[in-house]
């Protein structure tokens, strides 16, 4: 998927939960990931910076493998 800078996505739970980075953290991820939709407002290599606005929560670097656009 190529996305850029605005765009609006949402994680893609599979890509997200069988990753290198949940092995590395927390695997309970917020529901929120899931089911809201996130601005991509940075994109770095292989990395998007995500803020999910309509919950007061912290933004987030995601493979953009992870990433599907908003429905």
């Amino acid at each position: 998927m190529a996305v850029k800078r605005g765009d609006m996505v949402r994680v893609v739970r599979d890509k997200l939960e069988n990753s290198l980075e949940a092995q590395a953290s927390d695997i309970r991820f917020p529901s929120y990931l899931f089911d809201s939709e996130g601005e991509i407002v940075d994109i770095k290599g292989d990395y998007a910076f995500v803020k999910f606005g309509k919950v007061p929560t912290p933004n987030i670097w995601l493979r953009l493998e992870q990433l599907e656009a908003f429905k």
